[in-house]
This record gives C-alpha cells, sequence and structure tokens, in this order.
C-alpha cells in the first residue's frame, strides 16, 4: 500500500487562527505530542516573522528526534536564509517556499507577469536546494491558477529541484472532483512528477477541506496538510484527525498507510484546544464528545444488540473512554433499562411497561433526564416492581 505522508501545520497556520498565540513552551509541548501521534513533517512556525517566531522554530528543531521539521519561506532569499538558520540543529528537516500563481494574486498582490513569477520560482528553488535535500514548493492559491501555468510553475520547481509540490487551495474554492482532477493532470502532464510527492493544503472557507483533501489522496497525493481540530486562517484548514479517521475506517477504499498512532489523536487535540483557547464543538468530527453519543430510541436500540449498527468508529480507537447513551425524549425503553440496570436496579421489560410512562413525562419537560431524575422515578414506583441489587 501506499503510505502518505502527514504534514502539520497546526503551529503555523493554525496560530493564524484570529487571536491565537501559542508560547514557546506549549509549541514545543504541542510538537511532541505530534511526533507521538505520528505525523511525518511538523510546520514550526515562519521564521522571518518573528525574532519570536524564529525561536520558536529553532526550539522545537532541538526537541524533536523523529519527524522532519520545517519553516516557512516566501521566494525570498532572507526567508530562506532564516529558514536555514532557525532548522540548524533538526535533525531532520526541510524548506517550504511558496509563491502565489494565481491572476489576482500575480497582479493584485504581487505585481509580477507570469515569467516573472517563474524566474522567481527557478532562483530561490535552487537556492534553497543548497540548504535542504527536501524543498516543497507550493504555489499559492493554486487552485484559481490556470492549469496550464501552474503545470509550468510545478515543473519549474521540480527542475530547479523541488522534491514535494503541494498544491494549496488556499481560499477554500475547490470541490472533490476539481481538486482531484488538478492531481490527475499534473501526474500525467509533468514528465518527470515521479520524482516529487505531491502533497495537498486544503482551507475549508465553503466546508470541504477535508474532502478536498481525502480526493487528493484518491488521486495520487502522497502528503495531506492540515492542522489539528481544523483551526486555522479563516474557517480554518483540513483537520488532520478526520484525515487520519478516514483513512483507518476506509483503508478499503483509499488502500493506503500513515504512521498515525490513533489512540494518541484525543490527547494531541485536547492540548491544542486547551493552548488556543477554543473549545472543541460538542458535534466535532472524530474528537467531539458527541461523536460517539447515541440518544434516538432507534440508535439505542441498535447500539445496545451491536455497537457496530451506529458506530464505526470506537472512542477507545482515538482514545476517548467510552460511548454515550444520554437519555432524553426520543429515547427508547430498551436505553432506559439498560441505564438503570447499571444503576443497580434488576429491571425486566415487564417492568419497564410502568417504569417508561413515568420516564417519558419528565423527558417532555427537561433536555436530558439524570440519574437523579431515574432514582426518583424509582423511589416512587411500587416496591414489589423494583428490585434493587444489593
Amino acid at each position: 500500500m501506499r503510505k502518505i505522508q502527514f504534514f502539520d501545520t497546526t503551529l503555523r497556520d493554525g496560530e493564524q487562527t484570529v487571536g491565537v498565540n501559542f508560547s514557546i513552551t506549549e509549541k514545543v509541548q504541542i510538537a511532541k505530542q505530534l511526533e507521538r501521534w505520528g505525523v511525518d513533517v511538523i510546520e514550526a512556525g515562519f521564521p522571518i516573522a518573528s525574532p519570536n517566531d524564529f525561536k520558536c522554530v529553532e526550539a522545537i528543531s532541538k526537541n524533536i528526534k523523529h519527524a522532519q521539521v520545517t519553516g516557512l519561506a516566501r521566494m525570498t532569499f532572507k526567508d530562506i536564509d532564516a529558514c536555514t538558520a532557525a532548522t540548524k540543529d533538526a535533525a531532520n528537516k526541510q524548506i517550504h517556499v511558496f509563491i502565489a500563481t494565481s491572476p489576482v494574486h500575480r497582479e493584485a498582490k504581487l505585481h509580477m507577469t507570469k515569467e516573472q513569477v517563474l524566474h522567481e520560482i527557478d532562483e530561490k528553488v535552487r537556492y534553497a536546494k543548497k540548504f535542504f535535500d527536501i524543498v516543497q514548493f507550493s504555489p499559492e492559491d493554486a487552485t484559481r491558477t490556470e492549469m496550464d501555468y501552474l503545470i509550468q510553475a510545478c515543473q519549474t520547481a521540480i527542475d530547479a529541484g523541488a522534491t514535494v509540490v503541494n498544491i494549496a487551495d488556499t481560499v477554500g474554492y475547490s470541490n472533490p472532483e476539481e481538486f482531484g482532477h488538478i492531481f490527475d493532470e499534473l501526474i500525467a502532464k509533468i514528465p518527470n512528477s515521479n520524482r516529487v510527492t505531491f502533497s495537498a493544503h486544503c482551507h475549508n472557507d465553503l466546508g470541504m477541506a477535508t474532502a478536498n483533501a481525502m480526493a487528493a489522496i484518491k488521486h495520487g497525493a502522497g502528503r495531506v496538510e492540515g492542522t489539528i481540530n481544523g483551526i486555522g486562517e479563516r474557517a480554518g484548514n483540513t483537520a488532520l484527525e478526520e484525515v487520519a479517521a478516514q483513512m483507518y475506517v476506509r483503508k478499503d477504499y483509499y488502500q493506503c498507510e500513515n504512521n498515525i498512532n490513533m489512540a494518541e489523536t484525543k490527547k494531541i487535540s485536547d492540548m491544542v484546544s486547551e493552548f488556543s483557547e477554543i473549545s472543541i464543538p460538542k458535534n466535532k468530527a472524530v474528537i467531539g464528545p458527541f461523536s460517539f453519543s447515541h440518544e434516538s430510541g432507534i440508535h439505542q436500540d441498535g447500539f445496545l444488540k451491536n455497537h457496530a449498527t451506529y458506530e464505526i468508529l470506537t472512542p477507545e480507537t482515538v482514545g476517548m473512554h467510552h460511548s454515550q447513551m444520554p437519555l432524553g425524549k426520543l429515547s427508547g425503553s430498551h436505553a432506559v433499562m439498560a441505564r438503570l440496570n447499571q444503576m443497580g436496579y434488576k429491571v425486566t421489560r415487564e417492568d419497564m411497561r410502568a417504569i417508561f410512562p413515568a420516564f417519558k413525562a419528565i423527558a417532555d419537560t427537561v433536555d436530558l433526564v439524570s440519574e437523579k431524575d431515574l432514582k426518583n422515578i424509582m423511589e416512587n414506583k411500587p416496591t414489589e416492581m423494583i428490585k434493587e441489587a444489593n
């Protein structure tokens, strides 16, 4: 099977989330947990951005033993020099250089012609290659770039020594069909495409980041970029825990492997949530507390008979403790009976004929029925019907 590399940019793109500012200590802690989780590349920061960012990349470089550490650089000599200096102590390192290629960026932001952009790519990738064996090139806003020009830009980078080409859906513009097609075109039309690893960097402006990333993998990408909990600029990035879960559950479809230790997923998720001060939504896929909760009576009944009826991934797989069955107005008698028995009552289906109407009466007036409510129900029932366990 193909091995898909995980490139984490929580400490760079993730920190671009409004209001997020990790300390050096927090960044090192996150980086160490990312390594335990199994990521292949940690984008530690943007060294030229500030003295503190430089120190963060430097500190992470000294503390990470197995994953590659990279810094981000624009197509300038000073940016590349900053990355070189900040990662000099890394056991394994690479550099990530980028330049915008779409018409709107070329004209409105860079004020450069197509030829000038290609010159920058050729010159700066060759320069970066002097200091790094692994050079990743990203055409920013690739998904709004003319296909023939995108191919030309990537070809130029590869000829100059780039070993990774990262296709950036910078503003979340693409969709799975279009994004997959881009990889098909690049792989088919770049003569030496087999010399490089193609990567996908997606944003979630239209809610498609994870879907686009999975399409890229299906269409030949060997690396996927994203952040923990999907944090990042504007609506965020691809949530890497979602990609890992997709590949774990649907290995039959993707036919790919990775180095992710699924059992460490909740730990890194909680750490990033704590340090970023961004709460995990309760219904967040994979790591949200409601991801493994079942309230509907039909679902609860099926789950109690066989967990696989309504869970394609177990909470234990991602490092969470157990599934939950909150009791509400949609809950069925099977779930209520199971909870009462867990509480120590020996309740039969026959007993539930009297208990369940009392439960429904309370459930219609509250959001969730608590164990205290259940105890009150049991205390108000005839003692001959309730057989408490010792």
